[in-house]
């Protein structure tokens, strides 16, 4: 059993809660000490790895009983958190006119239920293994469900080497055009 000095509940949360209630929490914290985020949302395994890392915590990991994923995170330093976003962005309406590669980083699940004609899909937490399936001299619009994940893709991407890398804001959920489904 890990020891931690707090826990929250995020169970039944998706994407961007469990990071928005974690952010909330740990600012109670003092540095050093442990959250333990109890969430169901599978992708927030990848996505509380990543804001932890851009923010300066650490994150320690995460075990999985039954539906419930437990993730543990070091509060860092008590120095006022920066939450760094990417600079590059372009809006939704704007991808049609646009040549390039649509990646979308929301989990398989999400993807299969609707995305983008002409869409990859690399879920967030698989896209360091898969680098090499993309190319760094072509365009990239980075999208998932709220603009959160594709934030720190689209980091993730830069600092990986590659320079056309464009945020894609708002995310998914705001999307009311034509979808495609492979269920």
């Amino acid at each position: 059993m890990i020891r931690t000095n707090h826990q929250l509940d995020a169970k039944g949360l998706a994407c961007p809660m469990p990071i928005v209630k974690t952010k909330k929490a740990i600012t109670d914290l003092e540095e050093g000490q442990v959250l333990e985020v109890q969430a169901t949302d599978k992708g927030s395994k990848a996505d509380l790895a990543a804001w932890a890392k851009s923010v300066g915590h650490q994150y320690l990991g995460t075990v999985e009983e039954g539906d419930v994923l437990y993730h543990y995170i070091r509060k860092g330093s008590n120095e006022p958190e920066v939450e760094k976003t990417f600079e590059h962005t372009v809006s939704l309406d704007e991808l049609g006119s646009r040549d390039g590669l649509i990646l979308d980083v929301r989990e398989a699940a999400e993807y299969a239920f609707g995305h983008l004609e002409g869409a990859i899909s690399i879920p967030m937490g698989e896209l360091e293994s898969r680098l090499t399936e993309l190319n760094k001299d072509q365009e990239l619009y980075v999208v998932c469900r709220t603009g959160k994940r594709s934030d720190l893709v689209a980091q993730l991407l830069t600092s990986k080497g590659f320079n056309k890398v464009y945020n894609v804001l708002p995310g998914m959920n705001e999307w009311n055009g034509k979808i495609k489904k492979e269920i």
